[in-house]
């Protein structure tokens, strides 16, 4: 089955969970979180959940395995956390909770990035993967790092990434 017909069959509405990885912010002041929660109510989904949880790498994996058990979102996004400091930590808590790593997402992702910002884009690290039946995407905190991976990568994808989606795609296969 080609990638059409996937996307034919695929899910219109996934639900989607928001984690905002920062000290400094709240939900009031998250504009990436802020923005991504918008976007995905505004093209049909639902957001099971949107949370701030600190640079903090124990914290981060306890809050993404506590967000999946109680919310059961079909997609997670991280945004934040994800650049060269100590503090930055997101990368690190949640690869090795990943059982399967979307190794394209990361390239692609700097890639455009590099398009958009030079060089710079070397900077900020970027990963996906599946944790249980949930996808879960790390983004950079920046506003216009979470509109690009939203824009040009995850929102093209959701349904045909959406988990409810595997099932009834595998059946077809």
């Amino acid at each position: 089955m080609g990638t059409h017909t996937h996307k034919k069959n695929a899910p219109r509405s996934v639900t989607i969970g928001i984690l905002t990885v920062s000290t400094t912010r709240s939900l009031e002041t998250d504009e990436s979180g802020k923005w991504i929660e918008g976007r995905a109510l505004n093209s049909g989904h639902s957001v099971a959940c949107r949370q701030i949880v600190p640079d903090d790498a124990v914290r981060i994996a306890e809050t993404v395995s506590a967000v999946i058990r109680g919310h059961h979102p079909q997609v997670l996004i991280l945004t934040g956390g994800t650049g060269i400091t100590p503090e930055d930590v997101t990368i690190e808590a949640v690869r090795p909770m990943l059982q399967k790593e979307l190794t394209a997402f990361a390239p692609l992702f700097a890639f455009l990035s590099h398009n958009e910002i030079g060089s710079a884009a070397m900077l900020s690290r970027a990963t996906a993967g599946v944790i249980g039946s949930t996808v879960v995407f790390c983004l950079p905190g920046s506003l216009n790092a979470c509109r690009l991976a939203w824009n040009a990568l995850i929102f093209p994808e959701l349904g045909h990434l959406a988990p409810v989606s595997y099932t009834h795609l595998r059946a077809h296969e």
